[in-house]
């Protein structure tokens, strides 16, 4: 059994820019809200809990999420925070629950088959403090770059620019160990302020890191990424 957490607490403002008035956990792909989406596949995978947080003023998120009849814990803080770093640090008391646990971001879209794969390998891990989701495909803006040990696939560090040890990104999904999450109040008491600049401090600290390779995760920022996500889902149902 594992323990999930999901921060949907940002605000969507790109995706409101360009014309998108419902709250990005609510937006849809393939008629599934993500926030839905996720729920659905992490119970598919063992989840022992699920601890949300979502901003103040997502009355319709919450009333969404208070809706749901599901057979597992839901724990749902409703708070706004200046950042994801920040939101983790919120969730933090719910996930002490156990060893280990997967946290995702609200709009990563991945094959279900690897993310299987991936929170398998976790849990069956016994060398590594964190397995960190990543991928070759690139399509942010500001992407964060992860340097890794050759074939490896060791952390050894996080870039913003590329270089020639940063082959992937970071994918916003995160399996970690008690070891990382204990990390957390000494990371925000020195100033760590996003959550890159925490994922620097666990390589510092000396946790043991992994890079684990998804094919490709769509990140759904701007209206065009819905359309990229529909696309990459469909394809994956052809094969």
């Amino acid at each position: 059994m594992m323990n999930y957490g999901l921060i949907a607490a940002g605000d969507g403002s790109r995706l409101v820019a360009e014309g998108i008035a419902t709250p990005k956990p609510l937006v849809k792909v393939n008629g599934e809200p993500l926030i839905g989406r996720l729920l659905r596949i992490f119970r598919a995978n063992h989840a022992a809990s699920v601890s949300i947080i979502i901003n103040s003023y997502m009355t319709e998120v919450r009333q969404y999420l208070e809706g749901l009849q599901l057979d597992i814990p839901l724990h749902l803080v409703v708070k706004s925070t200046p950042s994801s770093f920040h939101s983790f640090y919120e969730l933090m008391p719910f996930l002490k629950e156990g060893d280990k646990f997967c946290l995702t971001t609200v709009d990563p879209i991945f094959r279900e088959e690897e993310f299987a794969a991936y929170v398998g390998d976790f849990a069956r891990d016994g060398e590594h403090d964190a397995l960190m989701g990543v991928t070759d495909f690139v399509d942010d803006e500001k992407p964060l770059y992860v340097r890794t040990e050759g074939d490896t696939m060791r952390i050894t560090g996080y870039a913003s620019q590329k270089g020639s040890d940063t082959r992937y990104i970071s994918g916003g999904i995160y399996c970690m160990n008690r070891r990382a999450l204990d990390l957390l109040p000494e990371a925000m008491d020195k100033g760590v302020q996003r959550m890159r600049g925490f994922q620097q401090y666990m390589v510092d600290a000396g946790l043991r890191m992994q890079a684990w390779r998804f094919d490709k995760v769509v990140d759904i920022d701007h209206a065009r990424d819905i359309q990229t996500a529909e696309e990459f889902l469909r394809e994956q149902k052809e094969l």
